[in-house]
């Protein structure tokens, strides 16, 4: 049986969402089966799939960035998936290291980066050139350890941020996966962190990966935000994010690209 083209087949080249795949029969075209049977593969790894925490500390340390190595409550990545709830908390040895690393009030860190398995562990790839990025347009910022968390949810950076006394924290994670995207980063930004702050006191960059939001534009946004923040002492509804304006303008004028970064 020969297969039927879609007659929007030509709008694929500009999304990956699986559109005007065709028909064969009554059902789709089995090499359209089998890549969306591949994608739902990729999708269940890149949950189970453990983060490679020597490999990421090691990445971290070539920033120029002390790391330390913390877990949730949540035991098991069973346990993880069936009680969200655990993943936001700190396990006992974990939050007496981080207590360990807590720095005199006057020394305390503008900011921390999380860098977090969350719901995909292969998202943590794209980490490291995000805070690259980022720390380069952070001049004078006193950034402190990063954190890379296993079992974790994303108000887990709260509880961390607090203990380090950070101003703000960072928590990148990875996002749920999609069937086009198994490794997507988010960055969730809060102020004045600390147990018990909601997803409103948070400003969210997501679908952070070179086929999605590239690193570098990331890292702009992530650094306009942190200023922001910094300056107006807060994250959330009340941060309205307007850099995308200026990062038109600078795009269009070379002129301005040194003023909007």
């Amino acid at each position: 049986m020969s297969v039927r083209i879609d007659r929007w087949e030509a709008l694929r080249r500009y999304t990956d969402a699986r559109i005007a795949l065709g028909r064969t029969g009554c059902s789709v075209p089995t090499a359209q089966l089998l890549a969306f049977n591949l994608a739902h593969a990729q999708a269940r790894d890149a949950v189970n799939e453990p983060l490679d925490v020597a490999a990421l500390s090691d990445e971290m340390q070539q920033l120029g960035l002390t790391s330390v190595h913390v877990r949730s409550q949540a035991s098991s990545r069973e346990i993880y998936l069936s009680r969200p709830d655990l993943g936001r908390v700190l396990d006992d040895d974990s939050a007496a290291r981080l207590a360990g690393l807590t720095p005199d009030q006057g020394t305390r860190s503008d900011v921390v980066f999380v860098v977090a398995d969350g719901l995909s562990s292969k998202a943590a790839m794209h980490a490291a050139p995000l805070l690259r990025e980022t720390i380069a347009r952070l001049d004078g910022w006193r950034i402190g350890p990063a954190v890379v968390a296993t079992q974790a949810r994303v108000a887990l950076g709260d509880g961390i941020g607090a203990l380090l006394g950070a101003r703000i924290v960072v928590m990148l994670i990875g996002e749920r996966p999609g069937l086009s995207s198994p490794a997507s980063l988010g960055a969730y930004v809060t102020f004045d962190p600390a147990p018990g702050r909601n997803d409103a006191q948070r400003n969210c960059i997501s679908n952070i990966r070179p086929e999605g939001l590239k690193p570098d534009v990331a890292a702009y946004k992530l650094a306009w935000l942190l200023r922001a923040a910094m300056t107006r002492r807060i994250t959330g509804v009340g941060l309205k994010d307007d850099s995308g304006s200026l990062l038109e303008q600078a795009a269009s004028s070379p002129s301005l690209r040194k003023e909007a970064d």
